[in-house]
């Protein structure tokens, strides 16, 4: 949380605001700059500087671009508005701020895109975009790139609530309807007798692994998938479990893929054993990068981008979103040693932590992980 306006962010006015369904709107984006408009690929999001008024500051949240990357001059995200279900448990600060105090001509301070979560276009693999509730925003951007300049075979497979609450199906379908191998399954939890009446679904309850099997033939997909933590490690669960290759699997997900899947998360909560902290530099003058939760120790490869890289080089896992310094899910402890950034960080690293995505050691490291 901050309470200055930093310079990374630019001002874009609120063009239009379109209701998608009973809880999701979309929010259309020019910049008051034309040169502040970024190209960005599909997937990748927006950082977005909200107001704070408990804390008399600001706070920033990243929302997914919804609209196709050549649209050129506009970003749209669309974004559910949260509301608590719990007492005691407050409201959505940022979808709040968006759904109830932003109308068109608002100006909003946006930074980006920023993201690592991007579709492949250089593939010619199959495509499977698998998301649910609000998380088809990434997915239908990647929708709109394949059906624009691809022929690649489509499978999208969403799940939500019901017809009240899915967004953005006619802009779905109207995709879809380009050519014959763009195929479209909904999945309706609870549909009402208008969904059953205007057949607006294919099937209830939540994606199956008979549903996948059903829908897709045997072959080497692509997947993309995108939505809210337990539909995330339902789905993983399931497609590793079909034998879908890890690797072959991509999504937007604040953590490693260890996060969702639920038997790798029992086998890393087991105790490790604590280790000595060493610091000093490897016997060629190298750096190393030693995990004192893991008990593992490296020597840097300097051809590395940073610390993040080096480490999932090597097998390990960590926490991360964003690769670019803006969401702060890959910040660790740093027991010992000193970075550098070769990527500026949106908010000031406290001192004793590391944003691994985009730090560089200048020593031998350790880390409390």
């Amino acid at each position: 949380m901050s309470n200055e306006l930093d310079s990374r962010f630019r001002p874009f006015r609120v063009v239009a605001k379109v209701r998608e369904s009973s809880t999701i709107t979309s929010f259309h984006f020019a910049p008051l700059n034309s040169k502040h408009w970024q190209p960005f690929e599909a997937g990748q999001f927006l950082t977005i500087q909200v107001p704070d008024q408990s804390r008399r500051g600001y706070v920033v949240r990243n929302y997914t671009v919804s609209s196709s990357p050549s649209d050129e001059g506009l970003y749209r995200i669309t974004v559910k508005k949260e509301v608590a279900s719990t007492p005691g448990v407050t409201d959505g600060v940022a979808s709040c701020w968006l759904h109830d105090a932003i109308e068109e001509g608002a100006v909003v301070n946006i930074d980006g895109p920023h993201g690592a979560f991007k579709l492949d276009q250089t593939s010619n693999r199959p495509v499977v975009l698998l998301s649910g509730g609000v998380g088809l925003t990434p997915t239908v951007s990647m929708l709109k790139v394949l059906a624009e300049k691809s022929g690649r075979a489509v499978w999208f497979i969403h799940a939500c609530d019901g017809g009240a609450t899915h967004a953005l199906s006619r802009e779905v379908e109207d995709l879809a309807a380009r050519r014959s191998n763009i195929h479209v399954h909904y999945c309706y939890r609870f549909p009402s007798d208008d969904d059953v009446r205007l057949v607006k679904f294919q099937s209830t309850g939540f994606i199956s692994r008979e549903t996948l099997q059903t829908l897709l033939p045997l072959d080497d997909y692509e997947i993309y998938m995108c939505g809210p933590p337990p539909f995330m490690q339902a789905m993983y669960d399931l497609l590793t479990g079909l034998g879908v290759d890890k690797r072959r699997i991509a999504y937007e997900f604040f953590g490693p893929a260890r996060l969702l899947s639920r038997s790798e998360q029992r086998e890393s909560s087991a105790p490790r054993a604590p280790v000595v902290k060493p610091i000093d530099d490897a016997a060629d003058g190298g750096f190393k990068i030693i995990l004192q939760k893991a008990n593992a120790n490296f020597t840097w490869d300097s051809d590395s981008e940073s610390i993040l890289g080096f480490l999932e080089k090597q097998g390990i896992e960590p926490p991360f979103s964003c690769r670019a310094g803006v969401c702060g899910s890959c910040l660790q402890d740093l027991v010992s040693g000193d970075v550098e950034y070769v990527e500026e960080p949106l908010e000031d690293v406290p001192p004793g932590r590391v944003l691994l995505c985009c730090a560089k050691p200048k020593s031998s490291v350790v880390l409390d992980l």
